[in-house]
């Protein structure tokens, strides 16, 4: 079992400098591998994709990777001593974090869509289609804020006291303890608006995985929304608490101070700190109510079904800025991940038409978005349109949860068969490579011979 615990960090003056200047020398690396890589993009791509058979091609500049610019870090210490002062393993953390950004933006995410509600990280499967993130940019200063330790001993962690490489031991606030048999494998160091923080990544292989225990019976469909955060289909509500309009007074004034001030003054320096403290203040309180809403459903259901919303378009809608209040992806993100973790299941199911059906009889009434009740004209239903969404959403999450169910229990009643190693086993199908083997696995299941096929097709088409 994998798992982070964060600890906030109390380094002294030396401290705090030795870690500011490390992040610094860290985003200077950050952007020269990535230039590195850039030019490299900008001098070898073509917009041609066809050529003539006669025709000169230049020789191709060796790409930027992570094992080359990874060896270029020696000589980097050589010309510039003074990044002798991070780890070694810290500053091969940089390269790794270039690969990943630029992988993202060429070839997109390996699991695609597939990693996202409903679908655990370890059944998650490789989508060709995966979504590709947006152009990796530079790092301006203070805009770099981690770095980690890939690797860590036990013993460097006593007490209040974490041992950190090259910084020294720094002061640790415990609020909760590492629980028996975890150890740590990686440490974390990230710089926010209110102080350091550390994180623990814990492993410990004796817990096993937890696997699904639900009562398909018990389960409720949630309808998302601005007025009410949610509202479920047994009629339970809860009001979206709106922490950034109620902030917006004290953001206001501490974004005007930041304005009025003068570039690269102390005063404007700290008006930015007070000013990433007060956005911090909205997020952390959000997150909190996210968490304490996810675990109010969990305790009370086993089986959430929820609309698969498409945020991201709608958040650049003129309801942008209630849609971020909100936090609807943070949400369902921290339900899918406590749903795993409790071996409870949330299902996504396609929001269309989960307002205009009746969920008494089925039938479409079109209404706009100002009309907050449901009037069914055939079976005379009334109630509110979020209350008749969550019932259908429930309906929908029912009939994608028997169908999982009947799909696992066909797989499980295949028929057994004797393996090479003799042991008892199913017998996958075959794999078909191409195209032309699913054709021919497709005519060989006929009676007619595939030679006799072809030979019939050549009469037919020769004069």
């Amino acid at each position: 079992m994998r798992t982070s615990y964060q600890y906030r960090i109390k380094p002294n003056k030396e401290q705090r400098q030795k870690i500011d200047n490390i992040l610094d020398m860290l985003r200077c690396q950050y952007n020269f591998l990535l230039a590195q890589r850039f030019n490299w993009y900008q001098q070898n791509r073509c917009s041609i994709d066809s050529c003539s058979l006669v025709c000169y091609l230049p020789e191709l500049a060796n790409k930027p990777n992570y094992y080359n610019q990874k060896a270029s870090l020696t000589q980097l210490k050589k010309d510039r001593p003074w990044y002798k002062q991070i780890h070694s393993q810290v500053l091969q953390e940089v390269p790794k974090k270039v690969e990943i950004a630029f992988d993202r933006w060429l070839k997109g995410d390996c699991n695609g869509e597939q990693r996202g509600l409903g679908v655990s990280p370890s059944r998650a499967t490789a989508n060709p289609k995966g979504k590709k993130s947006g152009r990796p940019r530079f790092k301006g200063v203070g805009r770099y804020k981690t770095f980690t330790y890939p690797q860590f001993k036990q013993h460097h962690f006593v007490g209040n006291k974490i041992t950190l490489s090259k910084i020294g031991d720094v002061k640790v606030i415990v609020h909760r303890p590492i629980p028996d048999g975890f150890a740590i494998k990686t440490v974390s160091v990230t710089k926010k608006a209110d102080g350091y923080y550390v994180t623990l990544s814990l492993d410990d292989k004796s817990v096993p995985t937890i696997k699904p225990d639900f009562n398909p019976d018990n389960s409720v469909g949630i309808d998302m929304g601005l007025i009410d955060f949610y509202v479920d289909s047994d009629n339970n509500r809860v009001s979206t608490p709106k922490y950034l309009r109620k902030a917006e007074r004290k953001l206001k004034s501490a974004q005007r101070k930041v304005s009025r001030g003068r570039k690269g003054s102390n005063r404007r320096k700290k008006a930015i700190q007070r000013l990433g403290k007060q956005h911090k203040k909205v997020a952390d309180t959000r997150k909190d109510f996210h968490f304490k809403a996810a675990k109010n459903l969990l305790n009370k259901y086993d089986v959430i079904a929820v609309e698969k919303l498409n945020i991201k378009g709608l958040a650049r809608t003129r309801l942008a800025k209630s849609i971020h209040d909100a936090g609807w992806g943070q949400f369902l993100s921290i339900l899918t991940n406590k749903a795993e973790n409790a071996g409870l299941l949330v299902i996504p199911v396609k929001p269309h038409g989960t307002s205009q059906k009746c969920s008494g009889c089925g039938h479409i009434v079109k209404k706009p978005l100002s009309q907050r009740m449901h009037n069914c004209p055939v079976c005379h239903t009334s109630l509110c349109r979020d209350l008749n969404a969550a019932i259908n959403i429930k309906n929908r999450g029912a009939h994608g949860l028997k169908a999982q169910l009947m799909s696992s229990i066909d797989e499980s009643q295949q028929k057994p068969t004797l393996t090479r190693q003799g042991s008892v086993g199913t017998s996958p199908p075959p794999k078909l490579h191409n195209r032309s083997d699913q054709f021919i696995t497709h005519l060989s299941g006929r009676r007619k011979t595939i030679k006799a096929i072809f030979k019939g097709l050549l009469q037919h088409t020769m004069p």
